[in-house]
């Protein structure tokens, strides 16, 4: 099933330039193990604890996304593996992720998550937050993160238009900062929106990364 599900979203996705990202969070090894078989490469997580478990036991040509709220102090634990954070929204993080990529010799790649729903319980920063990090003065100085955009989660509601307009949002804000951006360490060409309920939306709106569990994996 999870073999069939993949080769679904890849027709879905043919011809355009959005990438599938399998959110694989409480799955066990054999059900990863089986979408890799199929030729999936790019899994989320969301906890560091469990993609930590998760990635030695799983093949090294895997591109692991941490999609969920990253603390500062777990950082370390995944810049030795991880391909892309997707999920920064502090300048505080976004130097912890510097410091700690340093050490390993690595320069990370991040995106940063903006706040576009109504619900307050989701992460991101604001438009002013995000403007303040980009013109930051320090930002050319972190030479081992890289920003290749933004992510954002819509809110959860059926109201499909409501949904539509916040990823408008995003997207009005990725192209504005793509044309202007001159700093040698943030090149906007990612895009993450769109997940298992909204993700046709996302794709229509200009997601380059979708993040899929349940409509892949099942429900949790």
């Amino acid at each position: 099933m999870i073999a069939q599900r993949l080769k679904e979203f890849e027709k879905l996705l043919a011809g355009t330039s959005c990438r599938l990202v399998a959110v694989s969070k409480t799955k066990p090894i054999p059900d990863l193990m089986e979408a890799y078989s199929a030729g999936q490469r790019l899994f989320g997580e969301n906890k560091v604890q469990e993609m930590c478990e998760k990635q030695p036991a799983m093949p090294p040509d895997i591109e692991w996304h941490l999609i969920g709220h990253l603390q500062t102090n777990k950082v370390k634990y995944i810049v030795p593996f991880v391909a892309l954070i997707q999920s920064v929204d502090s300048w505080r993080l976004l130097e912890e992720i510097n410091k700690r990529a340093s050490k390993v010799n690595r320069i990370i790649n991040c995106l940063l998550q903006i706040h576009i729903a109504q619900e307050e319980t989701k992460f991101g920063l604001d438009e002013k937050g995000l403007e303040e990090l980009l013109q930051n003065p320090l930002l050319p100085t972190l030479s081992n993160i890289r920003i290749l955009g933004l992510m954002g989660m819509a809110t959860n509601t059926n109201d499909q238009q409501q949904i539509r307009k916040e990823f408008r949002y995003l997207r009005h804000l990725f192209d504005s900062y793509a044309k202007n951006l001159h700093t040698p360490n943030v090149l906007f060409q990612e895009l993450s929106m769109g997940m298992s309920n909204d993700y046709k939306i996302a794709i229509e709106e200009g997601s380059t990364l979708i993040r899929i569990g349940s409509a892949i994996f099942g429900s949790r």
